[in-house]
């Protein structure tokens, strides 16, 4: 009888298998090392690369696939008409949306109108995080907000700290307090690479909105 001849081909694939085999020993042996089965995480999406908010409403779509009820509380932005807030505008039993920004700090050039607004957000978000229904929560562009000193950071901190233990807590923007960043149990940040703002490409319906 001939052997099949054993190919390069054959070696990869041998090496893969016990490279893969591996893996899993060290992937499950990780797994099982952790012992906590739910909590309710601090989760920021910050840095200067595009997605946060994108990130942070992809989250959202997970936990309405689960069938959470979900707040989103936006911060700065206005009330621009965005493809998410659209879509999820067709789940009015699960999702309560607040846009109480008044626009971006340079179109508002007014301080003090910045701080009543993000004060009347800030209030919102509260009276979210109250509520024993919601278990996902966006704080969109909270971290600008923090940022320019339209809230005080210590009461803030506190209320996030402090939050109920089965709720989860997505704060987005940029530039986020060291502070925040200590007390959350995740921190994303989204490096800028390139952008196509920079090429002379303007914000798009779809895209940016």
């Amino acid at each position: 009888m001939t052997e099949t001849p054993v190919t390069e081909s054959d070696n990869a694939d041998r090496r893969h298998a016990k490279k893969m085999a591996r893996r899993k020993q060290i992937q499950d042996a990780e797994v099982a090392s952790k012992t906590i089965a739910s909590k309710g995480l601090l989760m920021v999406n910050t840095g200067s690369g595009k997605g946060k908010s994108t990130a942070s409403f992809g989250l959202v779509l997970r936990a309405l696939g689960h069938g959470w009820p979900v707040g989103v509380v936006q911060f700065i932005k206005g009330a621009w008409q965005t493809g998410e807030r659209k879509a999820l505008e067709r789940f009015p039993d699960l999702v309560e949306w607040h846009t109480l920004g008044e626009g971006f700090t340079w179109d508002t050039q007014d301080r003090q109108r910045d701080i009543a607004a993000a004060e009347r957000a800030w209030a919102m978000a509260r009276k979210l995080m109250d509520d024993t229904r919601v278990r996902l929560l966006v704080l969109d562009e909270l971290n600008i907000a923090l940022r320019y000193d339209y809230l005080p950071l210590a009461d803030v901190l506190a209320a996030l700290n402090n939050r109920r233990d089965d709720l989860n807590i997505v704060v987005t923007g940029r530039n986020a307090k060291p502070e925040l960043i200590a007390i959350a149990d995740l921190v994303t940040e989204m490096t800028l690479i390139r952008h196509h703002f920079a090429a002379g490409v303007k914000a798009q319906p779809g895209i940016e909105f």
